[in-house]
């Protein structure tokens, strides 16, 4: 689009579920009982995913469930299980990392608050899309490695966030919002090392949209 940065971080926020009523109905089922256990009110949940630019193209970077097609043809660069160690012999309960050039976010039309311009620092934006191949991999909706948070998609974003040099810890989701396993990513990015941002976010004025591509081949920038 004319008068957009040549590179860029922009962050969707998507309800828990969105485009489906099972996993949205669990979620909410989740949720309630969480909160009657500790207390407190109830919050809608939320899923994050990132689409990146830079100038030799424009990806997005989101965890999912695995797929049965070509994990190519959406830029999968990893795999892991959901819930057990034993599952990663079941594709169905696998999640896939995705660094997917000229890809879509699935249900994006239902994001809220997004998109949420992060930078337009092209060394950061660089930087992010060269961590992909290296976030950790626990189980998927467990807390293996002892951050007092469960591993999920948004531990991916965050900890990516935080890696690449952006203030992770001062990101919200949207107001009533909440996003189970920030904490985590955001936690084993301060173990690991240049955690601790010295570029804060820009402001949150959400980014003009752009419309969907359909894939290329995948590629991550060399």
């Amino acid at each position: 689009m004319a008068g957009e940065p040549e590179a860029r971080v922009d962050l969707y926020w998507l309800p828990l579920g969105a485009g489906g009523h099972f996993v949205r109905l669990n979620g909410r089922v989740y949720e309630a009982v969480l909160a009657l256990l500790e207390r407190r009110e109830r919050f809608d949940l939320y899923h994050s995913a990132l689409e990146v630019v830079v100038p030799k193209g424009r990806f997005v970077v989101e965890q999912a469930p695995v797929r049965s097609s070509d994990p190519a043809e959406r830029g999968v660069v990893a795999e892991g299980a959901i819930g057990l160690r034993a599952a990663r012999w079941l594709r169905r309960l696998q999640y896939e990392n995705r660094c997917w050039r000229d890809g879509v976010i699935p249900d994006v039309d239902e994001a809220v608050d997004s998109p949420r311009r992060l930078t337009d620092d092209p060394l950061v934006a660089r930087r992010l899309l060269e961590l992909v191949r290296d976030v950790p991999m626990p189980l998927w909706g467990r807390d293996e490695l002892s951050t007092g948070d469960m591993w999920n998609s948004n531990s991916v974003i965050c900890w990516l966030l935080a890696r690449s040099g952006l203030d992770a810890g001062a990101i919200r989701p949207p107001p009533g919002g909440r996003a189970p396993g920030w904490q985590a990513g955001l936690v084993v990015a301060r173990r690991q090392g240049n955690g601790v941002s010295t570029r804060p976010v820009v402001p949150t004025t959400p980014a003009p949209a752009e419309p969907p591509a359909m894939p290329p081949r995948a590629s991550v920038p060399a």
